[in-house]
């Protein structure tokens, strides 16, 4: 736990430092670009893992992963083509973004199981999210 901690550290350091040196645009570029690509990778190990029934989580690990690197490669990609209108509020998005809750659902899934129980009881806390979420839209 340490060892993470101080590795946050030095990554939080190294983008500031990154951002003084270089600018917000190279930071976010080469960052995006970097996690996108990793998480593509990680999600194919993790699907990888699901195949050889190495972990119950691996499947929501893999859309999990899939999820966040679609939808941030969705955003490295617009900020590379020079933010064009056509993706600025493009339904597209939402198909990535789907990958991300299937992942959740998944998660909760497993985590519900886990503590032995069973039923449908593992989509409140989805569904208090969501419910949650379109609150804070509304009021804002």
């Amino acid at each position: 736990m340490k060892q993470a901690f101080a590795l946050a550290v030095v990554l939080i350091v190294v983008l500031q430092v990154g951002y003084q040196v270089a600018g917000y645009d190279a930071v976010y570029q080469i960052g995006y670009g970097a996690i996108t690509m990793m998480s593509m990778m990680i999600s194919a190990t993790f699907l990888w893992l699901y195949v050889q029934r190495a972990t119950p989580l691996a499947l929501g690990m893999a859309y999990s992963w899939s999820g966040a690197g679609l939808v941030m490669g969705w955003w490295w990609l617009y900020a590379i083509l020079g933010r064009p209108l056509w993706a600025l509020d493009s339904p597209i998005l939402f198909n990535f973004l789907s990958f991300y809750f299937v992942g959740a659902v998944l998660h909760f899934s497993v985590i519900h199981r886990s503590f032995g129980w069973h039923g449908s009881a593992f989509l409140l806390p989805i569904l208090g999210a969501v419910a949650l979420s379109a609150a804070i839209y509304l009021i804002v």
